[in-house]
């Protein structure tokens, strides 16, 4: 996993709410386990609108995306992850979350900033013609306008997403620890050991 301290950039304006997980990622798009392509449905039904903002020249590539209240809603699919972030986002900002999505895009190295509804207001006005900046170490979001907002995260979380770690990446830092503790029930005692073939 990428880890993520700093990310600058145009931030895609969407602002819409309830957007759930059938909107992010459709189910057609699931029979896969690779995330690689995700991006390709990512928003499908949106961006079948020849007008939608996904696929404005300004803001091909953002790392950033603006949302409504309650976003990722509906199933549990981590596919909503994989989908936004092979699309190239590395933030969401959003009034609030479905839990699980929350939970997945942190596992998937995507930052869910939560703001108030009146900050999401005006960064959704700055995204329409300014890069927004948001600094996971200091926990701000900030504009080229001196608009400066401060979001709070899980200390886990954001220890995960400043180092890139992943579930199996925070497992095999205690590799040294669990290789003694094998050791040593091995020792005392053997009889779990498997049998020699």
């Amino acid at each position: 996993m990428t880890p993520i301290e700093k990310v600058e950039g145009r931030a895609i304006p969407l602002g819409l709410k309830n957007v759930d997980t059938d909107v992010i990622i459709p189910a057609h798009w699931l029979k896969t386990t690779s995330r690689d392509g995700m991006g390709k449905g990512a928003f499908e039904t949106l961006r079948a609108d020849p007008g939608n903002l996904f696929d404005q020249p300004e803001y091909k590539g953002a790392p950033i995306l603006i949302a409504g209240d309650n976003f990722g809603c509906g199933s549990s699919r981590e596919h909503a992850a994989w989908a936004i972030g092979d699309l190239g986002i590395r933030v969401v900002i959003a009034p609030s979350y479905s839990d699980i999505f929350s939970g997945n895009a942190v596992k998937n190295g995507i930052l869910p900033v939560v703001l108030p509804q009146s900050a999401i207001d005006r960064l959704m006005e700055v995204a329409q013609t300014d890069p927004i900046h948001v600094d996971l170490d200091t926990q701000t979001v900030t504009t080229p306008f001196q608009d400066r907002f401060a979001f709070e995260i899980d200390p886990f979380r954001k220890m995960c997403l400043l180092g890139g770690l992943d579930e199996i990446a925070i497992t095999e830092k205690s590799d040294a620890a669990i290789r003694a503790h094998e050791d040593k029930i091995a020792k005392t005692q053997p009889w779990l050991q498997p049998a020699a073939q």
